[in-house]
């Protein structure tokens, strides 16, 4: 029952703060951009709060659960991301713009914008629809060990009334209210985790006693992970990192250049910290439940019946904050895109502050439903997370990257890229061209070279190929 009063009196909280957000919201610029002054402690919490999300709640820790420490090495992508993203953070800031898609324009012209908008709505679509599952199975749980009646079969009532929150709360307030309240939930997730973890692992017995339930191979850093497995792992989140649009978006939204650097640089102990503890915390997990919960739902199941409750408590609430700041921002993010690099570019250019900011509210609704559509087709959480970080990861982040440092690349380059990207990754996935691979090159039974790899390969050889062989456009120095 208190981890139903805690779960519930966070999202009216949510709904509320939305609600007095709104007033404060007058335009695209509020609504998208929070008015581009979000100080450094804010920003670091939404930046924290919106790369943290059900791939490490839920996909980390069954990988966690079925590695061991082998799994850590799921650090590795985002990290290398981070430290990149020192750089472009203050590059991306200075340019000054709304959308990523707005300098793609600039540099390689509107075909450039319409594809890097289909690419990034239809990723960032997948990845809310199962934010908004984990959300409602989450939900389940706690319903049913509060005793309510018809919990068990209530699963798309939760489901949809967890849409209706998040899109509400989303649409109301904009950036205004989802980076503070990002911020929030960013250090929730944080105290709930850091204090969860010792106790999970005192509990299994300490350090020997949670090792000890590991199969052999997998009490280090890498464990029995080939070399192609290690890039399957990393390379998805590596690239996500560098192009995702909600970073990008928060940077915009940085008070200065200088505020963006620092938040960028902050991020990468912070996301150690939380990832790390999330994978340390499933391990511990294996030798407190034995058998590991349907979707990888290690965390809540201990935070359900196997920690105290208050502690219990604090970490449903964490799960919880963690899937509800990543889905309200892929949905900002997607609405945003689509106001600005559709609706404003394309149908209505002379549109007013208030009508783009009932369009934008509208958008969020409607992309809330299509999300809740997806959302009842189920699927692997770890899977489906890294399909969706690679669509977009191997569209987006080649293009991105010659936009910003290479002045050779030329619009039919960026189109090409941005074509092959999205083909080779659909065709290799569906024709289990990736199992095929593996055999092929002689790897173990079972073992399989992701979409990534081959995705990556082809779509950054299409850009320069092409580029090199068709003339560039003019660019501003």
């Amino acid at each position: 029952m208190l981890n139903l009063v805690v779960v519930a009196a966070y999202l009216v909280l949510l709904v509320g703060f939305g609600l007095w957000k709104a007033r404060a919201v007058k335009g695209q610029e509020g609504f998208a951009l929070a008015e581009r002054g979000l100080p450094l402690p804010v920003l670091l919490g939404t930046l924290l709060a919106t790369w943290t999300g059900t791939g490490s709640v839920f996909g980390n820790a069954e990988k966690g659960w079925n590695d061991g420490l082998a799994a850590l090495v799921l650090c590795v992508g985002p990290t290398l991301g981070f430290l990149v993203l020192i750089v472009l953070a203050g590059k991306v800031r200075a340019r000054g713009r709304y959308t990523l898609q707005d300098l793609l324009e600039e540099r390689f012209g509107p075909a450039a914008r319409v594809l890097g908008t289909l690419t990034l709505v239809s990723a960032y679509l997948v990845i809310v629809s199962y934010q908004l599952r984990a959300a409602a199975t989450v939900l389940e749980g706690v319903l049913s060990d509060a005793g309510a009646p018809g919990a068990a079969g209530a699963h798309v009532a939760v489901l949809v009334t967890v849409t209706l929150a998040i899109g509400v709360y989303t649409a109301l307030g904009g950036m205004l209210s989802v980076a503070f309240t990002d911020t929030f939930n960013g250090v929730i997730m944080t105290v709930g985790l850091l204090l969860a973890l010792p106790v999970a692992w005192w509990l299994a017995g300490g350090v020997s006693g949670a090792l000890a339930e590991l199969p052999a191979g997998h009490t280090r850093w890498g464990g029995h992970y080939s070399v192609f497995d290690v890039m399957s792992f990393t390379l998805p989140t590596f690239l996500l990192v560098l192009g995702d649009a909600n970073l990008h978006a928060r940077f915009l939204a940085a008070r200065s250049d200088r505020t963006a650097r620092t938040a960028a640089a902050l991020l990468i102990p912070a996301t150690l910290m939380i990832d790390g503890a999330i994978i340390l915390l499933a391990i511990g997990g294996r030798a407190l439940l034995h058998e590991l919960p349907p979707g990888g739902h290690v965390v809540p199941e201990l935070a359900r019946g196997h920690l105290p409750a208050a502690l219990g408590a604090l970490l449903v609430a964490a799960v919880v904050a963690i899937i509800v700041s990543t889905a309200d921002s892929y949905l900002l993010t997607s609405a945003s895109s689509l106001l600005r690099d559709v609706y404003q570019r394309f149908v209505h250019p002379q549109a007013g502050e208030a009508e783009l900011l009932r369009t934008a509210r509208r958008l969020v609704l409607v992309l809330s439903a299509v999300a809740l559509l997806m959302a009842l087709q189920g699927g692997g959480f770890f899977e489906v997370a890294f399909l969706a970080y690679t669509i977009y990861g191997v569209g987006i982040t080649p293009v991105l990257l010659a936009a910003l440092f290479w002045r050779r690349a030329t619009p039919a380059g960026a189109v090409c890229s941005l074509v092959v990207a999205g083909v080779s990754t659909a065709l290799w996935t569906a024709l289990g061209w990736d199992r095929a691979s593996a055999a092929a090159l002689g790897l173990p039974p079972g073992s399989q070279i992701e979409a990534v790899v081959p995705g990556m390969l082809l779509a950054t050889g299409a850009l320069v190929g092409v580029s090199l062989c068709t003339r560039p456009r003019a660019v501003a120095a």
